[in-house]
């Protein structure tokens, strides 16, 4: 559904205009998994898939929410009512943006809004950032407040943290909001300093496939809540602010100091590798050698599969089947626990990559998988 369909269904459900329509789209994080809460480096790009959203201000603390692709009528909320936690549905993601740009001090009297998005929802691919990112950027623009994008994603990310309760990084609203086409975005999680690095695939000759494996994944699930304490454990017994502290050349050491906590000791070891890995990949695409970061990104999931172990079986197949076939590089991206891999290929391999995958899905029983090409694109801005 484009902008002028999803202003129209506004009208028909609200009868009026609305003052504008803005999008937000997913995206897909080449490398630099799960460092983004232990301060580290991430490097995702914004995805042409979005989410859309027509907007109108209201005075009366009334908040009107309408989804075209969940059933159900309008729901309405009173921003005076709004607490963490106190909703378990998907108008938890719009509310809570709304409650943290009130908390931070912005005066929000109220909203009516329409929501359509072709973001596949969960499979990894940040369907929840995207919606939260529109949102804000809205508000944002509608109320004038004069908020940067990385201060909007890190208001979206307290709305994710605190009100819905999932205890996400700051990369994937950051990605949304900050992402420039043709590029993947090179981000310090702690500090926030971005670069666009350019990622013209098509220009090389090559593709990045995305396979959403149908297997749905929560991050305010325990096993991510897990993980996360896992690492803040990590940097408690070596004494660093966050994973972010330990030098790569060091990693040998810190994990002998880590003594028998074998489980921290896997998660530190990936966190401080990955982050390396992040590194490595943006000096192959600085330096123009594009098809080398192949290995690197298989061996993100290798690391994520054995020392985080957050892949599954499906997510296994689509690497194993991929390389096998003739993939540069494969590997999960995303929180986990199901959703997506993705896939390096050179563009003339993509029909034999892609039937190879679905081949491999279909004698194990599985849940056909959703095969499409990631292109780098823009991110959030106002549509209309």
């Amino acid at each position: 559904m484009g902008a002028q369909q999803v202003a129209e269904r506004f009208a028909e459900l609200y009868g009026g205009e609305p003052e504008g329509v803005w999008a937000a789209p997913g995206r897909v994080n080449l490398i630099g998994e799960h460092t983004d809460y232990n301060d580290g480096f991430v490097m995702p790009f914004a995805l042409p898939h979005r989410t859309i959203a027509a907007l109108s201000r209201r005075t009366d603390g009334v908040l009107r929410l309408h989804s075209a692709d969940i059933e159900g009528g309008v729901a309405q909320l009173r921003l005076d009512a709004l607490a963490p936690q106190s909703d378990d549905d998907w108008t938890a993601y719009p509310a809570g943006v709304v409650w943290a740009l009130r908390e931070a001090g912005h005066e929000i009297t109220g909203a009516d809004v329409h929501l359509s998005s072709t973001v596949p929802t969960g499979a990894g691919l940040s369907s929840s950032a995207a919606l939260e990112v529109v949102i804000a950027l809205a508000l944002n623009d509608l109320y004038e407040l004069g908020l940067q994008r990385w201060q909007l994603a890190r208001l979206c990310q307290r709305a994710e943290n605190v009100y819905v309760g999932a205890p996400t990084g700051i990369m994937d609203q950051t990605a949304s909001a900050c992402c420039a086409q043709g590029h993947a975005l090179f981000l310090d999680t702690r500090d926030l300093s971005q670069q666009q690095i350019p990622f013209d695939l098509a220009a090389e000759g090559l593709r990045l496939l995305v396979v959403d494996t149908q297997v749905k994944h929560a991050h305010s699930g325990g096993e991510y809540g897990k993980r996360r304490a896992g690492c803040e454990k990590g940097a408690a017994l070596l004494g660093v602010d966050a994973l972010r502290d330990v030098a790569f050349a060091d990693l040998d050491a810190a994990l002998e100091r880590l003594g028998d906590e074998e489980e921290v000791r896997r998660l530190v070891r990936h966190i401080v590798t990955e982050n390396h890995r992040v590194e490595r990949v943006v000096a192959l695409l600085r330096a123009g050698d594009t098809r080398a970061i192949g290995p690197v990104l298989t061996e993100g999931h290798a690391s994520l599969r054995d020392d985080f172990r957050i892949s599954c079986p499906e997510l296994d197949l689509v690497v194993d089947t991929a390389l096998a076939a003739g993939a540069l590089g494969a590997r999960m991206t995303g929180g986990g626990f199901g959703g997506s891999a993705i896939v390096l290929t050179e563009a003339t391999e993509v029909d034999t990559l892609t039937k190879a995958v679905e081949a491999a899905f279909a004698a194990a029983d599985f849940t056909a998988p959703r095969v499409f090409e990631a292109v780098p694109s823009a991110g959030a801005r106002r549509l209309v």
